[in-house]
């Protein structure tokens, strides 16, 4: 058994439709007990230590214990070419990304991007991410072998292209599935790892690669599907030129059986009503990817409405095309795109976004996200004053999220004093 010490923050519920102050728990002096990879008890540290009297103690101090940062959508071969200058969706796809990602074919440089973004992403917080990894399967095999080595819960699929990009990046229908099922045989359920079926985006795919992926998630409803969607306008325009037989972008993915409960559409920004009320009628989630929308210009969801609407959405970095591998620097994306949308998000819609929301959207709602008995354990101790900015505002703070929402604004790696994985310091 093993004690953290310091402020805990736990969720009983949905801060976007019901007042935050009664869905937090909060601690000034909490403590959460470990065994076994989870969470036994969550509670105040006096009432802790005295059940728990033979426990090893870490104590973090004033550091708020939370759940560590789940993020829904990333492209992990992106790493090294993040922040790359001056490109919108398409033109950064033939500039940036398809020239890196041409090179995953092997494996030697596979493991070493994967280990070094799991390198960055913990030293960020985040202790789930689910990826593209490239066409080759090799691209795979080394993100999951670096996840596992590390004890984290990782998804993640082969992305698969088979029309309208280079020759070196192409699969074909049959290979598509073959390769993707291999895949999903070999690491879906093994240790904490989850196989999801990827199709990048309707343009990469042709209608026979998109049947026959639609084939495979039937035949493996327990695993998840992630693609994109209502990105760009330029990209709107594509897929109506591409598929003039849909209704709309979301139909293309309707018609080959890549719409429904385990959906994961990224960005989801220009929806027409039908889309938004197809995707809310299948029982998709929606991941928000707001420093890669501003970055690549976008534009802005519509966070407010879609969850007025009773849409499930995740946040994520998408890196490389988000610019940060933070998620606090998400979060503090995600309230300046509300923002600009009028619609200001509160400090603990943002923090619920990042851990209990990201985890719901995946279809991991009991099992992370949460300080909660029986939940993993992956945790962050969080350093409310880590740079001297932070510290003298959060001084002033008179109620726990006012001392949060500067380290959300201006928090970066400094911020995370500790992460666990699975109970483990890491």
């Amino acid at each position: 058994m093993h004690l953290l010490l310091g402020q805990t923050l736990t969720f009983t519920g949905d801060p976007f439709h019901a007042d935050p102050a009664a869905v937090v728990q909060h601690e000034r002096r909490g403590a959460v007990a470990v065994e076994g990879g989870r969470i036994a008890a969550v509670g105040p540290s006096d009432e802790l230590r005295k059940a728990y009297p033979g426990a090893a103690v870490t104590d973090h101090g004033n550091a708020l214990l939370s759940p560590g940062f789940i993020d829904a959508h990333v492209h992990y071969p992106q790493t090294a070419i993040i922040a790359s200058w001056g490109k919108r969706l398409i033109d950064w796809l033939g500039h940036y990304t398809f020239p890196e990602e041409a090179r995953f074919g092997d494996p030697d440089y596979a493991a070493e991007i994967a280990a070094r973004y799991f390198d960055l992403t913990l030293a960020a917080g985040t202790t789930t991410a689910v990826s593209f990894a490239t066409i080759h399967p090799e691209s795979v095999d080394a993100f999951f072998a670096e996840a596992r080595a590390r004890g984290l819960r990782a998804l993640a699929g082969k992305t698969c292209m088979d029309v309208n990009a280079p020759e070196t990046l192409t699969d074909t229908a049959q290979s598509a599935y073959d390769a993707s099922k291999r895949l999903l045989e070999t690491w879906h359920g093994v240790d904490r790892l989850a196989y999801v079926i990827s199709p990048r985006f309707a343009p990469t795919s042709s209608r026979a690669q998109l049947e026959a992926l639609g084939a495979l998630w039937a035949e493996h409803p327990e695993v998840l599907m992630q693609t994109h969607l209502a990105e760009q306008h330029e990209e709107i325009a594509w897929v109506a030129e591409l598929f003039p037989e849909a209704r709309d972008y979301t139909d293309v993915y309707d018609r080959f059986g890549l719409l429904g409960e385990g959906a994961l559409m990224g960005h989801a920004i220009h929806l027409s009503p039908r889309e938004r009320d197809r995707l809310k009628e299948a029982g998709a989630s929606l991941i928000h990817c707001p420093t890669s929308n501003t970055f690549i210009g976008s534009g802005l969801f519509d966070m407010d409405g879609l969850m007025q609407a009773g849409h499930r959405i995740g946040l994520a970095t998408d890196t490389g095309g988000g610019s940060s591998f933070s998620m606090l620097r998400t979060m503090a994306a995600a309230y300046e795109v509300a923002q600009l949308r009028g619609t200001p998000l509160h400090p603990a819609q943002l923090w619920w976004l990042a851990t209990a929301g990201s985890a719901r959207a995946l279809r991991l709602g009991e099992t992370i996200g949460r300080l909660a008995p029986g939940f993993e354990a992956d945790i962050i101790a969080v350093d409310l004053a880590s740079t001297p900015a932070i510290a003298q505002r959060a001084d002033r703070a008179e109620a726990l999220w006012e001392a949060v929402f500067p380290t959300i604004m201006m928090g970066d790696d400094r911020a995370i004093a500790a992460t666990y994985v699975g109970g483990q310091r890491v």
